[in-house]
């Protein structure tokens, strides 16, 4: 298991991106949190399986029905201090 730092960008911000992340990763019991950055982009953090990372992407390319993405950058972490392993949170 690795732990990922993913940013979206697109129109992800007031289009319930964040809570339909939340839902979807809650659903697959994927630990990790998804906040909005001032820059207009999406973080996500999540605790994926290898197996998991490309229907992660595939959730996050999807987002709400109102939103866009056009791009979704990522990095495994090594500091998962601030993970919280008891679900899936929206951050503010």
């Amino acid at each position: 298991m690795h732990v990922y730092r993913f940013i979206v960008s697109g129109k992800v911000q007031g289009v319930f991106y964040r809570k339909s992340i939340q839902q979807m990763a809650s659903l697959g019991q994927i630990p990790g949190y998804v906040r909005n950055l001032p820059d207009g982009t999406v973080e996500v953090v999540a605790a994926l399986h290898d197996d998991q990372l490309e229907d992660f992407l595939t959730i996050l390319q999807n987002g709400s029905p109102l939103s866009h993405t056009d791009d979704i950058r990522y990095e495994i972490i090594d500091d998962e201090d601030d993970l919280v392993y008891d679900g899936f949170e929206i951050r503010y």
